[in-house]
């Protein structure tokens, strides 16, 4: 008799939430959502290698300045990512990069949308993600997958569609 072949270990996905700005606090178990939701993300993909990101919750001075830096645009915005540098496929974990949140922002939006702040910090994580692993919305197709894409993570974690149509119940 012969033993079953042991099945190989899935990669590992680090996720590092740093929560840098002190009005997190308002959002009770924002890192914790914040991981969840970049978790979802990336639960659509097959890594074949140990990989990493961070997500970092600042405050909108702070994405402000990052903006300015990164793209230009002196306004703070609700969210920036910053898919990492390739590096050698032996560099372990892999890092995939860094999404950045601004609070003041996403508070804004959630109440001008009439959307809960967990349900709106969720959807930006997921957003974030997706926008590291090459995900983007230049043109109206681009536009169309990723959102797509959007709706059927949020959709799984009980969330309604992001852009206007709720839940059918």
């Amino acid at each position: 008799m012969t033993a079953p072949a042991a099945e190989a270990p899935r990669p590992s996905m680090e996720i590092d939430v740093l929560v840098e700005a002190p009005a997190w606090e308002a959002l009770e178990g924002a890192a914790a959502l914040a991981e969840r939701a970049a978790r979802a993300a990336l639960a659509t993909f097959e890594f074949d290698t140990d990989s990493e990101m961070s997500i970092t919750l600042t405050d909108d001075a702070r994405i402000r300045v990052l903006n300015r830096e990164w793209r230009g645009k002196d306004k703070p915005t609700n969210v920036l990512s910053f898919p990492a540098a390739d590096l050698p496929d032996e560099a372990l974990p892999q890092p995939l990069g860094d999404v950045i949140v601004a609070y003041e922002t996403l508070a804004a939006e959630a109440e001008a949308e009439d959307k809960t702040p967990a349900d709106h910090l969720t959807h930006l994580v997921v957003h974030g993600t997706l926008h590291l692993l090459g995900y983007d919305h230049i043109d109206d197709q681009e536009a169309e997958e990723m959102e797509a894409l959007e709706k059927d993570i949020l959709a799984d974690l009980g969330i309604d569609d992001p852009y206007g149509l709720p839940l059918e119940a």
